[in-house]
């Protein structure tokens, strides 16, 4: 018998493990940045929803909360929340994202 609402598993949410796990830590828009060279375009709505949910999951923890300032267009600030992996991740370390990584060092 199938269970009701959104499963607990998601693609999207495992594609960040792995990009989270050679990136070391990141925040959401690095993160929705590279997740849109890597697979398949999303929004970065999705990208938030899925690092909220897997802090509630235990695959990502928050390292720090950043407020950060410059010339934004909405703005003289921004507040970045940098995200690594909690220990309920389980990276399968696929081989594009290492690819990628490896020719992107200086990410």
């Amino acid at each position: 018998m199938q269970t009701r609402g959104r499963p607990l598993s998601s693609k999207v949410r495992q594609n960040i493990v792995e990009i989270l796990y050679f990136l070391g830590h990141g925040y959401g828009y690095q993160i929705h940045k590279i997740y849109n060279q890597l697979f398949p375009n999303c929004t970065s709505e999705v990208i938030y929803y899925n690092l909220k949910k897997g802090i509630s999951t235990g695959e990502f923890e928050i390292v720090e909360i950043k407020t950060e300032s410059g010339d934004f267009s909405w703005g003289a600030s921004v507040e970045k929340t940098y995200y690594k992996l909690g220990k309920e991740a389980k990276a399968q370390i696929k081989t594009e994202v290492k690819e990628y990584f490896e020719k992107n060092k200086n990410i």
